[in-house]
């Protein structure tokens, strides 16, 4: 029955100009708004779709992972722009945030909303 559907995903954040000023300005993805939503425009045609909600609580999860060539070039040019990386206790992290344990490189970050994101080595 929806096998043929184009599924997209989204997520709540608690302001949503800064949510797009976050999403298109801080990390330079091409966004939309429409419908008082705005729809962050990501690589391979994933639509994901950021909604307001006002009793917002964050996620506790990682809802997005952006894949990237240089997890530590992105890192300092993240940092550069004012982004903070997270660290979290039990996991072996660097100074900048990025975890060197078992798996691949990467490093965890919030949006202004406290939604959980990261930048993972693709490779």
């Amino acid at each position: 029955m929806l096998e043929n559907s184009k599924a997209f995903s989204g997520f709540a954040v608690d302001d949503l100009a800064k949510a797009q000023a976050f999403y298109g300005e801080t990390l330079g993805l091409n966004t939309s708004e429409a419908n008082g939503l705005v729809t962050l425009h990501l690589a391979g045609g994933r639509d994901t779709l950021v909604y307001p909600k006002e009793d917002h609580t964050p996620a506790t999860y990682t809802i997005l992972n952006f894949p990237v060539a240089d997890v530590e070039a992105t890192v300092d040019a993240l940092l550069a722009r004012g982004v903070r990386f997270e660290r979290y206790d039990g996991m072996e992290q660097d100074e900048k945030g990025v975890s060197h344990g078992e798996g691949p490189l990467i490093a965890w970050f919030t949006d202004p909303a406290g939604n959980i994101l990261s930048i993972i080595q693709d490779e």
